[in-house]
């Protein structure tokens, strides 16, 4: 073993044993677990303003539903972010990392600079350019998955062993109130902004400057946080190498670690596809409730509302299923569940305008989408088995993931143009066979049993 395996040798995946309903309750209250669980919180806040609630801002500008749907692939950064995944494990920021440590120093610079991001999208117009949108929206991207990699890699160096568990869980569930707030909340506050008379344009403008000042919640949250204690012995253990030697062996060690198990490709061309029935929908449910005739406001307080609710309390349902069942069986219930949630927006479709109707749809994506991520982020985990490698393999995963919703989604708007809204989402349950297939498959190569008991 290495000197710097030996550094890194705590891991993140099985959890302390069982204890009291006290005890476990008093876990989440731990100042490590509370970090995170801010840091999660700004981790979520960005990825909606440069998606769902960016379209439906341009939608409202008279932007075509193909160009909305083509702007899917300015989540192309959430993709490629393993790329520069080892830049944060092995490069110094001037003055960030002397001030404040390796991972805190990243995690400030990151942060600063995605505020920046989301000032410079708040000065486009989608009227006028949709390319100064998309370079606006890409820039945001960029930050917001650079943030990621850091924070994955904070959460996993920061907690010990017995409050990784409530770590992550709490790590989801702000990740999951930070996307509501930046879709949600921010669409009230352009509806309170334009109440006082402000036009529609200003409105969302300063709608996007609120949502960058949220972005200071992690910025005094890693101010506040100390420097992980295996960061420091990483570094200390490699500081003889260079930044380039650094950079080389997390990089290519990551890679070829995991290529080298058995069925590897088939196991990331599952990771692609688990979440893409979620992605595909999702990239059109909030265009399709404006065109349907509900109003910004209606869709916010139900999303806020109803949305929040079922979010939090799929988030539990989904440790429940991961805690009761196999890791196979668990991925199935979600991934089934993900899927059939999406008939729930062809029968509002054909209703119309109802609020109930739509707080139902609402209810079950939300739901059943939380469910899925929570079973999605153990799956994901387990796969991580290095610890010198666990931020880059983590990145390459979830980048991995982000292939459905970036690229392979990005023709739903010329699908829900063609086949129309009843149809579209139908197609939407149809997109989900291929992983279904592939998840029955590794199940029968045994891939999930190999690596072993996951818990959440």
């Amino acid at each position: 073993m290495t000197a710097p395996e030996a550094a890194s040798k705590p891991t993140f995946i099985v959890p302390a044993p069982r204890a009291s309903w006290r005890d476990s309750l008093a876990v989440y209250l731990q100042p490590r677990v509370l970090i995170v669980l801010l840091l999660g919180f700004s981790s979520g806040l960005p990825l909606a303003l440069s998606g769902s609630t960016l379209l439906v801002w341009m939608r409202e500008s008279g932007v075509d539903l193909g160009t909305i749907g083509l702007f899917a692939l300015v989540g192309t950064p959430y993709t490629l972010k393993f790329l520069w995944a080892p830049l944060t494990d092995a490069l110094h920021v001037p003055f960030f990392t002397h001030a404040f440590g390796r991972r805190r120093g990243w995690l400030v610079f990151s942060q600063l600079l995605l505020i920046v991001a989301i000032l410079l999208l708040a000065l486009t117009d989608p009227a006028r350019s949709s390319l100064f949108v998309a370079l606006g929206a890409l820039l945001v991207a960029a930050m917001s998955s650079t943030q990621d990699i850091v924070v994955d890699a904070f959460r996993v160096e920061s907690l010990p062993e017995s409050e990784q568990a409530a770590g992550m869980a709490s790590y989801v569930a702000a990740y999951r109130i930070g996307m509501l707030v930046s879709t949600a909340g921010a669409l009230f506050i352009v509806s309170g902004f334009e109440a006082t008379g402000i036009a529609r344009g200003s409105a969302w403008m300063w709608g996007y400057v609120v949502m960058a000042v949220l972005v200071l919640i992690g910025t005094i949250t890693a101010l506040s946080a100390t420097e992980p204690g295996q960061s420091a012995r990483v570094e200390a253990v490699t500081q003889a190498e260079s930044a380039f030697s650094r950079v080389l062996h997390a990089a290519t060690g990551a890679f070829s670690e995991f290529l080298s198990r058995k069925d590897a490709w088939a196991a990331l061309t599952f990771v692609v596809l688990f979440k893409f029935t979620d992605a595909f929908s999702g990239t059109m449910t909030a265009p399709f409730v404006i065109d349907l005739g509900f109003s910004r406001n209606d869709y916010a307080a139900i999303v806020k509302g109803v949305g929040l609710a079922a979010t939090l309390t799929g988030g539990f349902a989904g440790g429940f299923v991961a805690r009761r069942y196999s890791l196979a069986a668990s991925l199935w219930i979600g991934g089934v569940l993900q899927a059939i949630a999406n008939l729930s927006f062809s029968w509002l479709a054909l209703v119309g305008v109802n609020e109930w109707a739509l707080a139902f749809a609402i209810t079950a994506e939300n739901f059943t989408s939380a469910i899925g991520t929570v079973i999605f982020v153990a799956y994901l985990s387990a796969l991580c088995r290095n610890p010198l490698h666990t931020a880059t393999q983590y990145a390459l995963l979830t980048a991995l993931a982000a292939v459905g919703r970036t690229y392979l989604s990005s023709g739903a708007g010329f699908v829900a143009k063609a086949a129309g809204w009843p149809l579209f989402f139908a197609i939407c349950v149809v997109v989900a066979v291929p992983s279904l297939i592939l998840l029955a498959w590794l199940q029968r190569r045994g891939h999930f049993a190999a690596l072993g008991p996951v818990k959440v």
